[in-house]
């Protein structure tokens, strides 16, 4: 056989399959998703709940030089108002954002800024979706508690509340909370890109300071 020949021969192949796939019902293809061998390691630490896990997450989101406080349930208003008191203007917040974590503040808070206010924002505070404590990232998925996305990218300050029960070990555990089908943003840190000398810039593409109130 000629290398032309097996070159073709192999088109071929790849396109049958294609026919083959796009054949395929949703039934089918929902069974060939559950045979998908699983038995990869999964986790690596203790389970959503272990303390070790937050003193994990705690230490990896202060490595990407972020502000990391750890605070319990009631403390969440005062801690909130203190950190927002220490800037100056006014901060975007969304909706459904629970009331009594704002409630101790005296900032300016702006419930759902329009995009177009968003740059002269001091700041935003959202909550999140989950956050890996292995990799120190925090996934908002940017639901009533989050607002959309330009909120956490544009002002340049974003403040993360973080319950204990949304933070997982691992990737694999974060990935099995979230819904795929929603808009994904992955918070690993404060906003930062380096040029071939290295040398680092904060603020590039998204805030230039990241704090994260750690609720327990």
């Amino acid at each position: 056989m000629s290398a032309r020949e097996e070159i073709l021969r192999r088109i071929e192949r790849v396109e049958s399959a294609r026919g083959a796939r796009r054949a395929t019902g949703d039934g089918d293809v929902a069974a060939a998703y559950a045979r998908i061998d699983r038995r990869y390691l999964r986790r690596h630490h203790g389970g959503a709940g272990d303390g070790g896990i937050l003193d994990l997450f705690a230490a990896r989101v202060a490595d990407y030089r972020a502000t990391v406080l750890r605070v319990r349930v009631s403390e969440v208003p005062g801690t909130l108002a203190e950190r927002l008191a220490a800037g100056s203007g006014s901060y975007g917040v969304p909706s459904g954002l629970p009331a009594e974590w704002t409630s101790a503040t005296r900032a300016a808070l702006v419930r759902d800024p329009p995009v177009s206010s968003l740059d002269g924002l001091a700041g935003a505070v959202t909550g999140c979706a989950v956050a890996i404590a292995e990799t120190g990232t925090i996934v908002l998925d940017h639901g009533a508690d989050q607002g959309p996305r330009a909120l956490s990218l544009v002002p340049d300050r974003h403040l993360i509340v973080v319950l204990a029960e949304r933070v997982v070990a691992d990737v694999p555990e974060a990935l099995e909370r979230l819904d795929p089908r929603r808009p994904l943003t992955f918070v690993s840190g404060p906003s930062a890109t380096s040029d071939i000398e290295l040398t680092r810039v904060e603020g590039v593409h998204g805030p230039r300071a990241l704090e994260v109130l750690l609720v327990e």
